[in-house]
């Protein structure tokens, strides 16, 4: 049995597997020994959905001296975990009261986290490795399942490993789930592990052959409208706000039911996501001349038992959930995926989309239809935002300070050249601490030190004065006389005796400009500083050496337009330029214009 003093580099056995791995397989437990084997923090795994994290699991539970706990929330996972232990070591117990067993005497254990949790007394042996599946879930609230039993593990062994895997390494209220990659890039400062070791594309499963093609589209015959939906900071989207929207958008759920029957009817297995269980109850209503279940929280484990074997087995042919079929439940023959939810969370879209990736016979591909308009892209994982425009694909972004490859949102032009792109910090580790690199691509300035702010930050990350939300101190400015908002429709670039005139045009077609000269040195880094640097649709990546008005003409595509400028007379000058403002989603985006 292991002991608190015992040798890192003892934590495992070299003997051979008796089960072939595939080839990111064996990378993954390769990376997880080299880690524990030279350093004692957590770490963090990333496979999709469908590679297979089962196999990865069992592998090192026979390879590892000592116990092993291996940790999960549903029994559906238990179950399936133990099943692959039990392929290369059958020195095996489980714990989870809804599995009906509970034993810990194996050298592997594979218990639920409910069940462990509410029996600490039990755990009491000295586990030299605790694996976590589906670890996202792990928060970092000490008074949590999790951390609760982990604190109680690390009394009998304070040199435990902790290790875990997920497909979606990213929770809405923290970020990323650790807070180092081994790209070289930040996680997150509040990540509940250290270092992120292995992570596999999405991309490399699919064109491997490893997980069926996805296909995917916004909604085609219909689409709901979520607009109204104010983006949560934390958390997800509000259920009652948006089971009151759907509930007035009854015209758009019977069109796309009746374009999923449509679809159906070449396709083996449909699952349906629906937002709240008023909106699965209209679905249903929808799909009764077809062959359809429905599965809730609330639905008896008996019924949900049976309605799953029977969808399995292909005797129904829509499935319709809310929030349950997300972890834990595998149907290989599903190639429709409908999602008829909001949601803010990319993990979450990737789980429901990551249902229908798996191989199985006569399945070609999987369609995976949209129908909330959520905005994620299936492939890019490593940016756990939705996409700022429908048009937006993941880019790399070197930073001119470290040269780290940032990957952004961003468009493209037709040679794959970008044309803009959405990145703030950059996200590279520098120095033998590993801290983040201190380059912004975009900020906000502190008007009170002058430091640079990410531009949503509510404090100065610097002197911790608050910054002032524009929406406020628009509404402070604007209840003068003297100020005014122009909402910019268009930005025109001419060039006016040499110089360069830009003019703004807003919605009534009133306008006003600002005027550059470029034949010093002092004045073409003015045009730097109050044009180009603001305007710049790349920033990070280099500008050229502007010496003419015609030379930043020719370049217009590379600066984008304000929303806002707002406006200040002053006597015997007009309206003078007070502030600009960009990317703006506030109060006063609609409806402010100019006027005298």
């Amino acid at each position: 049995m292991l002991r608190a003093n015992f040798p890192i580099y003892k934590l495992f056995m070299p003997n051979a597997s008796s089960l072939q791995l595939r080839d990111y397989q064996q990378q993954a437990v390769d990376a997880v020994l080299t880690h524990f084997r030279r350093h004692q923090s957590s770490a963090v795994i990333v496979l999709p959905t469908g590679a297979g994290k089962s196999i990865v699991i069992a592998e090192l539970a026979r390879v590892a001296r000592g116990k092993v706990l291996v940790l999960t929330h549903v029994k559906e996972l238990v179950e399936q975990n133990a099943a692959k232990v039990e392929l290369l070591d059958d020195d095996l117990s489980i714990y989870a009261a809804g599995l009906k067993q509970k034993m810990v005497h194996g050298k592997t254990v594979v218990a639920s986290i409910q069940s462990a949790a509410r029996n600490l007394a039990v755990f009491n042996d000295a586990f030299s490795l605790v694996i976590i599946d589906e670890c996202h879930r792990v928060g970092d609230d000490e008074q949590s399942q999790y951390q609760t039993l982990l604190g109680e593990l690390q009394r009998h062994n304070p040199n435990i490993r902790v290790l875990g895997l997920t497909a979606t390494p990213y929770r809405l209220d923290s970020g990323y789930i650790y807070k180092r990659h081994y790209h070289g890039k930040v996680g997150s400062e509040n990540g509940v592990f250290e270092d992120c070791i292995f992570e596999l594309p999405l991309r490399y499963l699919v064109k491997k052959g490893y997980l069926t093609p996805p296909k995917t589209f916004d909604g085609l015959s219909a689409q709901y409208d979520f607009e109204q939906l104010s983006r949560p900071t934390q958390g997800d989207y509000s259920a009652t706000e948006v089971d009151a929207l759907i509930h007035h958008q009854g015209r758009a759920t019977t069109a796309i039911i009746e374009q999923l029957i449509q679809l159906s009817q070449h396709r083996q297995g449909v699952i349906i996501f629906a937002a709240s269980v008023r909106h699965a109850a209209e679905i249903m209503q929808l799909l009764q001349n077809a062959s359809a279940e429905l599965i809730t929280a609330d639905t008896p484990a008996t019924k949900r038992e049976l309605a799953i074997a029977e969808f399995r087995a292909k005797r129904i042919k829509f499935m319709v959930n809310v929030a349950v079929l997300t972890t834990g439940f595998d149907a290989p023959h599903v190639d429709l995926i409908a999602i008829l939810r909001p949601t803010a969370s990319a993990g979450l879209y990737q789980q429901m989309a990551g249902r229908g990736l798996r191989l199985a016979p006569n399945k070609q591909d999987c369609l995976i239809i949209d129908y909330a308009a959520n905005g994620f892209d299936l492939f890019a994982p490593e940016i756990p935002q939705a996409k700022p425009a429908s048009n937006a694909v993941a880019v790399q972004v070197p930073c001119p300070e470290c040269g780290f490859a940032n990957t952004f949102w961003g468009k493209v032009d037709n040679d794959g050249d970008i044309i803009e792109h959405f990145g703030r910090r950059c996200q590279g580790l520098v120095g033998q601490s590993a801290v983040q690199c201190q380059f912004r691509f975009r900020a906000k300035i502190c008007p009170d030190c002058g430091a640079e702010n990410d531009i949503a930050a509510r404090n100065c990350n610097s002197c911790q004065s608050m910054m002032v939300d524009p929406d406020k101190r628009l509404k402070e400015v604007l209840s003068s006389r003297h100020h005014h908002l122009f909402r910019v429709d268009t930005m025109l670039l001419t060039a006016q005796d040499g110089a360069l005139r830009v003019e703004y045009i807003d919605v009534e077609g009133n306008q006003f400009s600002e005027t550059f000269r470029l034949q010093t040195a002092a004045q073409r880094r003015a045009l730097y500083a109050a044009f180009l640097k603001q305007h710049d649709c790349r920033p990070g990546l280099k500008l050229a050496q502007y010496k003419t008005a015609d030379d930043v003409i020719a370049d217009a595509n590379r600066f984008k337009q304000p929303d806002l400028l707002l406006l200040q007379r002053k006597a015997k000058r007009g309206w003078q330029l007070i502030d600009k403002f960009f990317d703006y989603q506030g109060r006063y985006q609609i409806g402010a214009n100019f006027r005298d």
